[in-house]
């Protein structure tokens, strides 16, 4: 791939989902991040074009785009009317031939399930909060408290509460009751880990780059049970925790800490298969740091974590944008030939990707 690839010649497939089942106004919103994420890729130099799922057949969408032309960006989170379908978007573009940004298929597939990436991290010694998948109110012995549960096919804090902590047994049996009645899967439970939290942004393939730590600040809270990351805190302004967790950017923490930070954050993308880019959630206690989660598909929002983190190293928005695209270039039957690196034409600066 030539050293110095203009942008311009590598046009975008912007793909992104909205369910006709949605709101207008959650339809909109989703439009709208979609058209500021293509505009700012635009910006950079990409020739973009916007491709709506509505339904889904994503290969009827992309009949009239030769795979060998162009790179698609692949921000779709799931077909609509299909639950816990974020891999199948990515399987019909391996099928159709197409590189795209972020993880495969199997690697979606694999994140969707929380035991099955436990059980990932556990073999490859990284260190995660001790953890147990419950079925049934039966325990087997759990000991630890405080604990948290959690469904354990749901991301984006879906049944995370403040009553999701739980102090006894009998907090524990109800908590797990009420995760499978309502959200008809297995629960989680883990050991709560009671310390700082981050969310760590990491992009790159084979060599790695952690993008500045964000913070959550739980400072604010004094009960246990308020200090996480609530479905509210993301999603509902005006609730308390989204009004009151302040996120910290860049995360004070030491050069060794941050060291520390980034070998397990890294060996986490790894072990679970991330690819082009990624955010591992993490919590620090008595010197450990624990990955909560990894989430291969993260939010890539002009306001999210990773963009922030991305700003705040020196790159736009839509530089960003084009970095992951240009990753995803090197997967591509044309502009993949050589593999050397490849920076944006950004006139005055330039980034390895």
């Amino acid at each position: 791939m030539p050293i110095d690839i203009d942008p311009a010649n590598v046009p975008v497939l912007l793909l992104y989902n909205v369910d006709p089942a949605w709101s207008e106004q959650e339809k909109a919103e989703v439009t709208a991040v979609s058209a500021q994420l293509g505009r700012a890729i635009q910006d950079v130099g990409h020739p973009t074009n916007f491709i709506e799922v509505n339904c889904d057949d994503i290969s009827g969408y992309l009949k009239s785009f030769h795979p060998s032309e162009y790179v698609v960006f692949n921000w779709c989170e799931g077909l609509p009317g299909v639950p816990y379908s974020e891999w199948m978007a990515a399987r019909a573009l391996e099928r159709l031939g197409f590189a795209f940004t972020g993880a495969s298929a199997s690697t979606l597939a694999l994140s969707q399930d929380k035991f099955r990436v436990k059980k990932i991290l556990d073999s490859s010694g990284v260190p995660t909060p001790e953890w147990l998948v419950c079925t049934g109110s039966w325990t087997d012995g759990w000991s630890r408290y405080p604990a948290i549960v959690k469904p354990v096919n749901e991301h984006c804090s879906e049944g995370i509460t403040r009553d999701s902590v739980v102090m006894s047994a009998d907090e524990l049996a109800q908590r797990i009751t009420y995760i499978i009645d309502t959200y008809r899967q297995p629960a989680i439970v883990e050991d709560f880990i009671d310390g700082r939290e981050f969310h760590v942004s990491l992009w790159g393939n084979g060599r790695l780059e952690m993008l500045p730590p964000v913070e959550m600040d739980f400072s604010l809270f004094q009960d246990i049970h308020d200090r996480l990351c609530t479905y509210d805190s993301k999603f509902v302004p005006g609730s308390v925790h989204y009004e009151k967790i302040q996120t910290l950017l860049p995360a004070p923490l030491s050069r060794s800490d941050l060291l520390c930070l980034g070998q397990v954050c890294k060996a986490a993308y790894r072990a679970v298969g991330c690819r082009d880019y990624a955010r591992i959630d993490v919590r620090y206690r008595d010197g450990v740091f624990y990955i909560l989660d990894v989430n291969p598909n993260a939010d890539i929002s002009a306001d999210a974590s990773m963009a922030c983190a991305a700003e705040l190293a020196g790159f736009s928005y839509g530089e960003m944008g084009s970095r992951l695209i240009r990753l995803a270039a090197r997967r591509h039957p044309v502009w993949g030939r050589n593999h050397g690196e490849c920076h944006a034409g950004v006139p005055g600066r330039q980034h390895t990707a």
